[in-house]
């Protein structure tokens, strides 16, 4: 080939590469423009938009500065927080053009990620927002606190090999590690073994800290418990509140190793991050120990402040708050965390959030029912009104239909008339679409999510269903009856369901069973349990912390005729009982906050090199717009409270709860989280045959233990 071709040949190349890099780049403008309502404009100017470069993205301020500045002097640089995108403005329009015509479509190395950036002229610039947010009442941090030997000395004094548990008690918890000193914070309960001090003290070397502590008026009594916590890069800590009973009022903090980004949140929403530098010490008091929560999102890399502040409460405010902000790389961080063992009930201001002061008020389980009035008020109060408060996370639980139950309605012929009573979200409505299905159940809310999802579902008890008598080819019960608080009232329950069948027609009765586990096979319900660390059942997500402020008594056994509470993921060993459902409200007060506070995590988390078939990051090429990571903080999502069963009979040990007006208050009036208790009879063996048994004119046609469940067909008498 000779020379004049090969030109020809590599002219053709460039022009389709510059093609393809323009529809990238038209591409990339018309996704800042829908998802980001950001206008680009053909005609040069002295500000341009580089999309794929900003902080969501995993880009750091000074990688991307470092790029930028060769092209000509930079006047401002603004990463919005959070986003995949940054404005850059010039001091000369020529510079801008010079960046635009050499970085567009240009790959930008990120530690061990690379980025595509499309720059495009902008006609302005959003101003930078210097909002500042106010530390939590109560909280003081105190940047270089230990100078670098005391450093070395405080970390080469905790033994990470040693296993010695007479001296102290070392864990390996899910997303870290850690040690006690003087006590044992036990995960089990959220509390210490104020009686059994470990052997050993705090060590000598944190002596000298502490007493700059009281000499600097941060303490007033020397703390008598140590928690040290050692994080990797990517660990972190879900939000929690001290366990009050457990601990004084100051807590103190020295953050050692590495720096990391702290997140305070109160009840009502508002978010504050702090950072804390390597060797500061935090101090919470007062409300910012006893109310707001704090915890420290999982990943690889924290947004701070480009420059060193001037002041900590400027380290706080800004993180998240302008767009002065750039990436740091999270290192091993270890923090010490001293306390003062509290010996008497705590009397704080804040009772909303105090385990002692509930417990005084807390009220009292309700009692088994004794009559027909006692049984209709129990289950208005623990199970209609449950269902109806946590009506919208409990449908987003039951998307998955049961083999078996649809295999019985996959049985019934073409033109069957079916009534689904206790419906629920209506999942099983839409199965057989040859047969006429009809739902009904208690909850108007689950009603109304039935009919949103165009099935036919009306408003019943399921004692008293407004159908003709004998009109239904085929009836289903799926999780209902074990609702019912009497024998009596199972009884009736069972025989509406047979006056609604025509002679010849069948119905399928599921009940959760008292036999979790059977004939040696574990149900899913107690299957979940092992896919949860021993050592963070409830305290999983707190060093001292108390995630949930119980407000009944957490008892497996029934006293004085009381309904016991049971503990989820568990063997069963009384059959009436209250079962907890922890509410995930996604759209509660201060979520967005949340999605938004993890937003650059997943990039980080997971990295990826330049992505999808476009050339686009797939934050910049999929529908949900340019935010590079919609997923929602560790902190609130995945805390281990929240086990939704996956067995067929599930509404009982998903964990969920909501504001409810039940006598049992949630059990955390100021957390993300409250709790809900809902009623339950569990079966036993041979107890569902023998009830339907009581009912002349139907035949057993057969019964089954279906994972976790007794389950029944009748047939009513031709």
């Amino acid at each position: 080939m000779d020379a004049c071709v090969e030109s020809n040949v590599s002219a053709v190349r460039k022009s389709k590469e510059d093609k393809k890099l323009l529809r990238k780049q038209i591409k990339a403008s018309h996704t800042l423009l829908k998802h980001e309502g950001i206008s680009t404009t053909p005609q040069p100017t002295k500000s341009l938009v580089v999309a794929n470069g900003g902080l969501g993205n995993g880009v750091s301020r000074e990688e991307l500065s470092a790029v930028l500045n060769e092209m000509g002097e930079v006047e401002t640089l603004i990463m919005p927080p959070h986003k995949p995108y940054t404005f850059v403005t010039y001091r000369s329009e020529e510079s801008a053009r010079k960046a635009l015509v050499h970085l567009n479509g240009q790959k930008l190395q990120c530690g061990e990620n690379s980025v595509t950036l499309y720059l495009s002229y902008v006609s302005s610039v959003p101003c930078e927002e210097q909002k500042s947010a106010s530390l939590p009442q109560g909280l003081v941090l105190v940047e270089d606190f230990v100078s670098p030997e005391e450093e070395a000395l405080l970390l080469t004094a905790v033994d990470w090999s040693s296993t010695d548990g007479d001296v102290s008690a070392q864990k390996a918890l899910k997303h870290r590690r850690v040690k006690h000193y003087g006590f044992e914070f036990r995960y089990d309960n959220n509390n210490v073994d104020k009686d059994k001090p470990l052997p050993t003290g705090l060590p000598e070397e944190c002596l000298p800290v502490l007493e700059r502590c009281l000499r600097n008026r941060h303490i007033n009594t020397v703390p008598d418990q140590l928690t040290v916590n050692q994080y990797e890069s990517g660990q972190g800590i879900p939000p929690h509140v001290d366990t009050h009973s457990a601990f004084e009022d100051t807590i103190l903090s020295l953050s050692l190793g590495a720096k990391t980004v702290m997140e305070f949140r109160h009840p009502d929403g508002r978010l504050v991050p702090v950072v804390l530098p390597r060797r500061s010490l935090l101090v919470m008091k007062g409300e910012s120990r006893y109310l707001w929560t704090h915890g420290i999102t999982p990943r690889k890399f924290d947004m701070v402040p480009a420059c060193d502040p001037q002041s900590p409460a400027h380290t706080a405010s800004d993180v998240g708050m302008n767009s002065s902000l750039t990436l740091s790389k999270r290192g091993t961080r270890t923090s010490f965390t001293f306390r003062k063992i509290r010996h008497e009930p705590c009397h704080c201001a804040f009772p909303s959030a105090c385990d002692s002061q509930r417990a005084l008020s807390a009220p009292s389980p309700p009692s088994r029912p004794c009559c027909h009035a006692d049984a209709t008020r129990l289950e208005e109060e623990y199970v209609h009104r449950v269902y109806d408060a946590i009506a919208s996370h409990f449908s987003s639980t039951r998307h998955s239909p049961w083999p078996r139950v649809c295999h019985f309605l996959s049985s019934l012929p073409p033109g069957s008339v079916l009534a689904d009573v206790g419906c629920g979200n209506g999942k099983y409505l839409g199965v057989n679409p040859e047969v006429t299905a009809i739902g009904c159940d208690r909850s108007s809310a689950l009603v109304q999510i039935c009919a949103e999802r165009g099935f036919q579902a009306f408003v019943s008890d399921a004692l008293g269903v407004p159908l003709r008598t004998a009109s239904c080819d085929a009836c289903i019960s799926i999780a209902v009856i074990h609702h019912f608080s009497t024998q009596e009232r199972r009884l009736a329950a069972v025989r509406e369901l047979v006056r609604l069948l025509k002679p010849g027609g069948q119905a399928l009765i599921y009940v959760w069973a008292f036999e979790q586990e059977y004939k040696k096979q574990r149900s899913k319900y107690l299957k979940e349990q092992n896919k949860e660390h021993p050592d963070e059942h409830l305290g999983s997500i707190n060093d001292g912390q108390n995630p949930h402020v119980h407000g009944m008594q957490d008892v497996n056994k029934v006293t004085d005729g009381k309904l016991s509470v049971h503990t989820n993921r568990t063997a069963f060993n009384t059959q009436d009982l209250l079962v907890p459902w922890h509410l995930k409200e996604g759209k509660r007060r201060g979520a967005d906050e949340s999605r938004e506070s993890g937003k650059e995590n997943l990039k980080k988390e997971k990295p990826t090199k330049t992505s999808d078939n476009s050339g686009l990051p797939s934050s910049l090429s999929s529908k949900t717009g340019l935010d590079c990571d919609r997923a929602l903080s560790p902190g609130f999502g995945s805390n281990t409270s929240s086990d939704t069963t996956h067995s067929p009979e599930s509404k009982p040990s998903d964990n969920t709860s909501h504001t409810s007006s039940s006598p049992l208050r949630p059990e955390s009036e100021g957390s993300p989280k409250p709790v809900f208790h809902r009623y339950y009879h569990v079966f036993q063996k041979e107890e569902l045959e023998q009830l339907c048994g009581q009912i002349a004119g139907v035949t057993v046609q057969s019964s089954y233990h279906d994972q976790g469940n007794w389950c029944i067909i009748l047939e009513k008498d031709r």
